[in-house]
């Protein structure tokens, strides 16, 4: 039995040092790779002073007569910019489109502001002004459905023409608490970074041929570990709190691009709830997962279009 336990320990200690050998060799390759990959990060968009940092905008589309709609990403987008990229494309050729990257996304600096719904939002109102746009369209895709709600109640007097939201949360949502204990220790480790490498594309939700791949690669590793997204994440259950009795104003059009295939069987329901808050709203369902900008963007365009065209007739 001596033996046996003996025989038995030894694997298990052989075990557990190529374990931490292994972890030992992601991390320091991940680290080293962070670092020669600063340089290859192509730059994009305008950088924009907002409190203690640099918030990156990108304008597509920009021209005489043309309104402006302003994005914001869903919550953890690596890169906005090449997130939108399929939509601000098909947009860009009726509206000016305006994509935000905000703290600790895409380009942006980080912040050492608390990720509160009010310091995110007064953040978005300063970028606003420093647009300096009028009677602009609201638009983003997933959490900005609450960080825009907030916006529109803590701002009644801005010109906002109307809000577009691309399957976008909802105040009233479930929200359940999440352990990213795991893939917390994924990032930090250096292992999501040989899942990314493996199958970059798929890893990333883009296609294979997109020659954007590699940069959205490199900036989501730069921006995984950030404090900023990980305080915002933490902060989540209560940002939504803060929300939850707020309404979209009933004057405001509202236009509602809905997941079919969202898989929570109350997430068509929720915004049926919320298009009643308005006089003037639609909800639009579309084939597709959470990230509709990527399958749906030329229906998304299309009937956007037809939205505002219907609104200033």
């Amino acid at each position: 039995m001596k033996k046996v336990w003996k025989i038995s320990r030894n694997i298990l200690l052989g075990l557990l040092t190529l374990i931490l050998v292994f972890l030992a060799g992601s991390y320091i390759n991940n680290q080293l790779k962070l670092k020669s990959e600063a340089s290859k990060i192509e730059v994009y968009g305008e950088k924009l002073d907002i409190f203690d940092g640099q918030i990156n905008v990108v304008r597509n589309g920009s021209g005489k007569g043309k309104q402006s709609i302003i994005l914001f990403p869903g919550y953890g987008t690596a890169s906005p910019y090449y997130d939108f990229l399929p939509l601000t494309t098909k947009l860009s050729k009726d509206f000016e489109v305006i994509t935000v990257e905000p703290f600790g996304y895409g380009l942006s600096s980080q912040t050492k502001r608390k990720r509160s719904v009010d310091n995110i939002v007064e953040e978005m109102h300063e970028v606003i002004k420093k647009l300096d746009v009028d009677n602009y369209i609201l638009s983003g895709h997933s959490i900005t459905g609450l960080y825009g709600v907030n916006y529109l109640n803590r701002y009644p007097d801005e010109k906002v023409a109307a809000f577009i939201g691309v399957d976008t949360s909802v105040p009233t949502q479930k929200m359940e608490s999440i352990n990213m204990a795991p893939l917390n220790f994924l990032k930090k480790s250096g292992v999501m970074r040989l899942v990314i490498d493996a199958n970059p594309s798929k890893s990333l939700g883009m296609k294979k041929d997109d020659p954007n791949v590699e940069q959205m690669k490199m900036i989501t590793l730069k921006n995984m570990n950030n404090p900023n997204l990980d305080e915002e994440l933490d902060l989540l259950q209560s940002n939504f709190k803060e929300t939850k009795e707020m309404t979209l104003p009933s004057d405001l059009p509202t236009l509602l691009f809905v997941a079919v295939n969202d898989g929570r069987d109350d997430w068509l329901p929720e915004h049926q709830k919320q298009i009643k808050q308005v006089k003037n709203g639609k909800i639009i369902e579309l084939d597709g997962e959470h990230y509709l900008h990527h399958t749906q963007s030329k229906a998304i365009a299309e009937d956007s279009v037809d939205f505002m065209k219907n609104l200033n007739k």
